[in-house]
């Protein structure tokens, strides 16, 4: 499919998510990756933060709202919780946690999974898929959409957890 695919090595693209667990036969897979030069641990708050914010293009999906800069000491997510806060609403929920490795929620009928896998030299793989079921046709529009925000968002997630809180 187009745009279903950034970042990610095709290992990473075969392995399980956890999102895979709660969708059958989805129509809409998407998976992106990017390498942050810092350890997991360092990785993991501002993963963790998205229940505050987006991270992304914040004048599209924040109504002009900055996501946070600065890791504000949430605890850690639990299972039923907001998933997400865009436009200064509450959206989804957590499906599945594992404190400093992965994340899964559902927002907007797709199931998401951030997945953290260390590398050496203090490296973190932040890998991301997405699932749902759709019709053909949305999927296509979704991939699109998707590829331009979460690419966005996956930088800020490595910029702020490689620079610091800006």
């Amino acid at each position: 499919m187009l745009a279903d695919r950034w970042g990610v090595t095709e290992t990473e693209v075969r392995r399980a998510y956890p999102c895979d667990d709660f969708v059958d036969s989805p129509t809409l897979r998407l998976w992106r990756g990017v390498r942050v030069d810092a350890p997991a641990a360092a990785v993991w708050p501002w993963v963790a933060q998205v229940r505050l914010a987006p991270y992304s293009y914040d004048w599209i999906d924040n109504l002009r709202r900055r996501s946070p800069r600065q890791l504000v000491g949430l605890p850690e997510p639990r299972v039923g919780e907001a998933f997400t806060t865009a436009g200064g609403r509450r959206r989804g929920r957590i499906l599945s946690v594992e404190p400093g490795k992965q994340l899964t929620g559902t927002v907007m009928g797709a199931v998401l999974s951030y997945v953290l896998v260390p590398e050496q030299h203090d490296a973190t793989r932040l890998l991301l898929k997405v699932v749902m079921r759709t019709n053909r046709l949305l999927a296509v529009g979704l991939s699109v959409g998707d590829l331009v925000m979460a690419r966005r968002q996956l930088r800020t997630f490595k910029h702020l957890a490689e620079h610091g809180p800006e």
